[in-house]
């Protein structure tokens, strides 16, 4: 009887050179599965930011509107009581003249009823709050537009980092107000060829991270760039550095790891640093981590100016 061409022959569990070469396949595969559950999980992540991205542009646009409607009808409202405060005025100023009067007892009863003396000087205040109130959400809105790059397709185009830098702290700054201090140090910077949403995202994970170190009661995180070059490369950095607990030597090897972490269980899932990681390198840049246990934490983002259309593999 002819062997069944179908059926590939059993390997000899005996012989000890199937047996290596079964353990390798083995370990090979779980090598590879492990790289594709990696993958699946980042374009999972980096699938949930951008669905986080296109909300975030929505609702700065629903909100932009009706706040534009706000100031300027406050505008308006400031000249409205301006010349109300000025007929006031002209009132106070006739007021002596109905002394002894019905009239004049009835002006000094609600005059005394309202605090009128209190409410000229209250309702300019209230107004001034107001307006920088207004002002603040003009600035968030516009920010969370800068993050999120609103009508971006994805599209390389040349970006000042320093807005995008300020835009996401203003975006992260209810995370950081109550542990830090941000300094800002920056240099002189040219606009760089990028993904400015996705450079934003890292910003922004790393600036997480940095007050999440910070146990101390006021921390310090500081924020530097600068340029450099590189094999003829202009190139451009940024420096986010913390005065945390600081990580130590033997996680620094895996702190860009797919879910590594040294944060509680549901505090972290271990891929904001991955994926940062995997962000720098699309833009054919790196990034590099300093920090001594106790003293604090610095990442050094490094960027080319121009971008090269090649494939970077991740």
């Amino acid at each position: 009887m002819q062997p069944d061409a179908h059926h590939a022959t059993p390997p000899d569990l005996n012989s000890p050179n199937q047996v290596q070469e079964l353990l390798q396949a083995n370990e090979e595969l779980k090598v590879l599965n492990a790289k594709l559950s990696a993958t699946q999980d980042k374009l999972v992540q980096s699938e949930k930011l951008a669905s986080i991205g296109q909300l975030a542009a929505g609702v700065a646009h629903e909100i932009n509107n009706p706040i534009g409607y706000i100031f300027s009808n406050f505008g308006t409202l400031e000249g409205y009581l301006a010349q109300l405060f000025q007929m006031l005025a002209a009132y106070e100023a006739a007021e002596p003249l109905l002394t002894n009067t019905p009239e004049g007892k009835l002006l000094r009863q609600i005059r005394h009823e309202i605090d009128l003396d209190y409410l000229k000087e209250d309702i300019p205040n209230l107004m001034k709050e107001s307006r920088e109130g207004i002002s603040r959400v003009r600035k968030i809105v516009s920010d969370l537009k800068d993050f999120s790059r609103v009508g971006s397709s994805q599209e390389w185009v040349w970006a000042n980092l320093h807005k995008g830098i300020d835009s996401t702290l203003n975006i992260v700054n209810n995370e950081i107000k109550y542990k830090a201090e941000v300094e800002r140090h920056y240099g002189e910077l040219p606009d760089v060829e990028c993904l400015p949403s996705e450079i934003n995202q890292v910003i922004m994970n790393l600036l997480i991270n940095a007050a999440q170190a910070i146990h101390v009661s006021k921390g310090v995180i500081k924020v530097r760039t600068g340029t450099a070059s590189e094999a003829g490369i202009e190139q451009v950095w940024i420096e986010i550095e913390d005065n945390g607990a600081g990580i130590p030597p033997e996680h620094i090897s895996r702190i860009f790891d797919p879910f590594f972490t040294t944060k509680p269980v549901g505090k972290g899932t271990g891929l904001g640093l991955s994926l940062s990681y995997g962000i720098v390198q699309k833009h054919a840049g790196h990034i590099d981590v300093t920090s001594q246990p106790g003293q604090g934490t610095c990442f050094r983002i490094t960027l080319p100016v121009h971008h090269e259309a090649t494939e970077v593999t991740p």
